[in-house]
């Protein structure tokens, strides 16, 4: 399944997030160390439906072996004809400016973390947007990981991403299994008491506005308009109907 295009001024974006996926597949050392996840890899795999704008991964090499993991990156970067406009000097987090017309998006973010969980699973799979083989997080990994994100990112950040909460809808609707011990090893605490806790979360902090601010520009016109009135409650009625089925 192709990457969705929400507005023909995104194409540019999308080409450039292509063009560094195919270059990172290419360099087999590059593909031994990272691991594709995020919005951006469930896309692309059909599991989720909205436009996805970073490109995210897991760091699985040594730490001794980071140093030439940026390197390789950097490279790879300057090759592809991206500016390398800001990076992180503790993992390999980069903002990529690409040439662009004025007024348009122009900076690719690409994040390769080393915060895991030790219950993550992985598997081989060919992309067919880019007709390349990248090893991505598992569905349940995935759908594990958005559940403990929404409120992970405000306890590190103090913010809430309305993509967080629609993911975590989308994934439920779709009818998709997460995995309970990456939850339980992120969280510390049993998987449904977690979700007793997210519950309480989206209910108080979960607005308008947290769930306009960025999902505008994933989905199209659309979808937005369907799923902007009812994602709150409706996220909320699956994380009941979650928390029953685990009782």
């Amino acid at each position: 399944m192709t990457l969705i295009l929400p507005s023909a001024k995104d194409a540019a974006h999308k080409a450039w997030m292509f063009r560094v996926l195919r270059a990172l597949a290419d360099d087999a050392r590059l593909a031994n160390d990272l691991v594709f996840k995020g919005g951006t890899c469930a896309a692309m795999r059909g599991f989720l439906d909205r436009f996805s704008v970073d490109l995210d991964f897991d760091y699985v090499g040594g730490a001794d072996e980071m140093p030439a993991t940026r390197t390789r990156l950097e490279r790879l970067f300057v090759d592809l004809g991206l500016e390398v406009r800001d990076a992180s000097t503790e993992v390999p987090q980069y903002f990529l400016k690409y040439p662009v017309k004025d007024g348009e998006r122009n900076t690719l973010k690409f994040e390769a973390t080393t915060l895991m969980s030790v219950a993550d699973k992985r598997e081989k799979v060919r992309l067919a947007d880019i007709d390349r083989v990248l090893a991505c997080h598992t569905i349940e990994t995935m759908f594990a990981h958005k559940l403990v994100a929404l409120m992970d990112r405000y306890e590190r950040h103090g913010s809430i991403a309305g993509r967080d909460v629609y993911d975590i809808h989308h994934f439920f609707l779709a009818g998709f299994s997460y995995d309970p011990a990456v939850i339980e090893d992120r969280r510390r605490v049993p998987a449904r008491a977690y979700l007793k806790d997210l519950r309480a979360f989206v209910l108080r902090n979960v607005t308008d506005t947290v769930i306009n601010q960025d999902l505008n520009t994933l989905l199209s016109r659309d979808q937005f308009q369907k799923i902007r009135h009812v994602l709150k409650e409706e996220t909320i009625m699956f994380l009941d109907d979650e928390m029953r089925r685990l009782s």
